[in-house]
């Protein structure tokens, strides 16, 4: 199960919030926030409350639904960081001219799930699966053996005429 923080409208660029996501996107959740408190980027302090944030969340669900998670357990499966609106502005120039620039903004969003959850999860529906369509799958792929043998049987027959 994943555990979603989002923040939006942070006044940063995308792409100098990106370089701060990529030192944390794989990692346990305890080393990528012993990595934000040591990065020396604006946006580290931003991104470093995001992160706790997620882990709140996940803390707060377990608590709530009872889930079996371990907090030691999370690590940053997704960190991403989507442009916002952009703000216009002019600055004066030379000559009574005009320069137009534009303040970019961005969407913070940082997904947390638990180590091996993932296997749990596919290693529970695919028992479940068996027990219930075990009669079924094997009268089916007797069938298709029998369909892929006839026609591989039938096409070499029609190669061996040609």
């Amino acid at each position: 199960m994943e555990f979603i923080a989002k923040a939006q409208f942070t006044r940063v660029s995308p792409q100098k919030a990106r370089l701060v996501l990529d030192l944390i996107k794989g990692k346990r959740v305890e080393n990528a926030l012993t990595t934000l408190q040591f990065t020396k980027k604006r946006i580290a302090p931003a991104i470093f409350q995001l992160l706790r944030s997620a882990v709140d969340n996940a803390t707060y669900l377990r608590d709530e639904k009872g889930l079996d998670l371990d907090v030691d357990n999370l690590f940053v499966k997704r960190a991403i960081a989507n442009d916002g609106p952009r703000m216009k502005r002019v600055r004066p120039a030379p000559m009574g001219r005009a320069y137009h620039y534009q303040r970019r903004i961005s969407h913070l969003e940082i997904a947390l799930e638990e180590k091996g959850s993932a296997k749990k999860e596919a290693l529970a529906t695919t028992v479940g699966e068996e027990d219930a369509a075990a009669p079924a799958s094997k009268s089916k792929t007797k069938t298709k053996k029998a369909v892929v043998a006839k026609k591989k049987t039938g096409s070499h027959k029609t190669a061996a005429k040609k």
